[in-house]
């Protein structure tokens, strides 16, 4: 993480209009240090937009983007719960409770800072890029335990969405301290999806890879969409893909 967690990502977004409305990759903030080239949907460290302050639970996505030999030294949490999925390269985690672990593209990596921890995540080579999400989202409640998970989801090439975080840690899936089902899913250029959201729920769709439509909207890596009044959601691959989609509370 390129900043500890602040009482900024914890402020309320801004209300979201009806339908669909469409994030694009090349709006979002940047961070650059050489090392590091981070793009954030949501404001964050010196970025800040009172436009995008966050969608429901959800209050980052960064993408970034660590050279060989570099990373984030060790740096405080607290009443978060963070999620890194790699999507290239492979990542390096230690953290104030013991645990230390290399997460790799199709891994998923769950921290509840809770009622704080301290952790450092540095690029695992020293010579090639790491490319990942890092991903906050408010828990339902503060001073939480703090707890780490992390399991392994490899893409399957069944163009279907896989859960792979929950409130309720089903079907494998690993354990958010929020009202949020988060899935994954590659699909490859004309492979559709559907999905379905309960009435009052909000969506959230991140093009992790390639390129989609959803809804019969193009969206391009890096695009990000906010979903708010719809029900059904149809994404079509355009390019071999690969997606997040939050399904989640107000």
């Amino acid at each position: 993480m390129s900043n500890a967690s602040s009482d900024r990502q914890r402020e309320a977004p801004a209300p979201a209009g009806p339908g669909l409305k469409i994030r694009r990759a090349a709006d979002r903030g940047q961070a650059k240090f050489g090392w590091l080239d981070s793009r954030h949907t949501f404001s964050f460290g010196n970025y800040r937009d009172p436009e995008h302050m966050g969608f429901g639970p959800l209050r980052v996505i960064n993408d970034d983007r660590i050279a060989g030999g570099s990373g984030f030294p060790e740096h405080p949490h607290s009443d978060m719960e963070i999620l890194s999925y790699v999507l290239d390269g492979a990542l390096a985690h230690n953290d104030s409770l013991g645990n230390g672990s290399v997460i790799r593209p199709g891994d998923l990596q769950r921290m509840s800072a809770g009622t704080g921890v301290r952790h450092s995540e540095f690029n695992a080579s020293r010579t090639d890029p790491a490319h990942f999400l890092q991903i906050w989202i408010l828990p339902e409640k503060r001073g939480l335990r703090p707890g780490y998970e992390q399991k392994s989801y490899p893409a399957d090439g069944s163009g279907r969405l896989r859960l792979v975080g929950s409130r309720d840690g089903r079907d494998d899936s690993v354990t958010i301290h929020q009202d949020v089902d988060l899935f994954a899913a590659v699909l490859r250029p004309g492979e559709t999806i559907t999905h379905r959201l309960k009435p009052g729920r909000l969506g959230w769709v991140q093009v992790a890879k390639g390129s989609i439509t959803l809804n019969g909207e193009q969206l391009a890596e890096g695009d990000g969409a906010a979903i708010d009044g719809l029900t059904s959601l149809v994404l079509q691959g355009t390019g071999n893909a690969e997606i997040l989609l939050f399904d989640m509370t107000r």
